[in-house]
């Protein structure tokens, strides 16, 4: 009997070899892939940004998320076409109750590092509790002077009534404004924010998406973004990227950046 639990140990601790072998194997794998990304989004240079530009907008902007993988953000700041450079950047932070973007903290910090404007945004999901997703960007974004407002990334319905999209948004937005006393920006496409949001959102700053317009988007109000397209190219991002502009000059977006 005690030869038999012997060798049941001795199997065990060969297994508990394998597992832990394979492992340091995964873990470096995924290590050097990660080197691999780094170098290839480091060495990615385009002879432009791929798109064309809405005339008459001094300041232009991306955002990036996961979708992107590895940015290197000192070729984003230092890409310059013509008179246009890359002047802010919103950056997915969280999702839903509990998500964060994989790639949040880095480029958080890295944006930051390229000493170009940063926005963090929350992916809203209709579904759930507005004040517990709330919650969740809280925990994880740290605002700081010179930062864009925070931002409510709403989309879809999912199937819920707008009247409570409508109520659970509202408890997002007061829970934030809350939190880091600013009126945070509301980030939707043209077509959902006239049929869903309208007037009582028109308080809150807006980053309407609104593509293939030539001059503005098509909202009923005023905005202070339009992303005007997703399949933009820009130096140290190896995907494609959403482009934006700020309805204003210098001064009115300096004026927005947190104090």
């Amino acid at each position: 009997m005690g030869k038999s639990i012997k060798k049941k140990r001795s199997r065990w601790i060969i297994v508990g070899f394998i597992i832990s072998g394979l492992l340091c194997i995964y873990v470096a794998g995924v290590y050097l892939w990660q080197l691999v990304i780094e170098d290839k989004a480091k060495f990615t240079m385009y002879p432009g940004f791929g798109i064309e530009l809405p005339a008459a907008y001094q300041i232009h902007g991306i955002d990036v998320s996961n979708f992107q993988q590895t940015v290197y953000w000192p070729s984003v700041n230092k890409m310059q076409v013509k008179d246009v450079k890359v002047g802010f950047a919103f950056i997915k932070a969280t999702e839903g109750l509990n998500n964060t973007d994989k790639q949040f903290k880095k480029n958080w910090q890295k944006a930051k590092e390229a000493n170009i404007p940063r926005g963090a945004y929350h992916f809203f999901l209709a579904t759930k509790d507005g004040k517990i997703q709330a919650n969740n960007f809280i925990k994880n974004v740290k605002l700081q002077p010179g930062d864009l407002p925070p931002v409510l990334d709403i989309e879809q319905l999912y199937g819920v009534p707008p009247q409570v999209m409508q109520r659970r948004i509202k408890d997002w937005l007061q829970t934030i404004e809350a939190a880091y006393d600013v009126k945070p920006i509301i980030y939707s496409s043209a077509d959902f924010y006239n049929r869903y949001l309208g007037k009582d959102f028109d308080d809150y700053p807006l980053w309407v998406a609104h593509y293939f317009a030539q001059r503005q988007p098509s909202v009923q109000r005023d905005w202070q973004f339009w992303q005007h397209s997703s399949i933009g190219h820009v130096n140290g991002i190896i995907s494609s990227v959403d482009f934006n502009v700020f309805n204003g000059d210098s001064t009115a977006f300096e004026s927005l950046l947190l104090k």
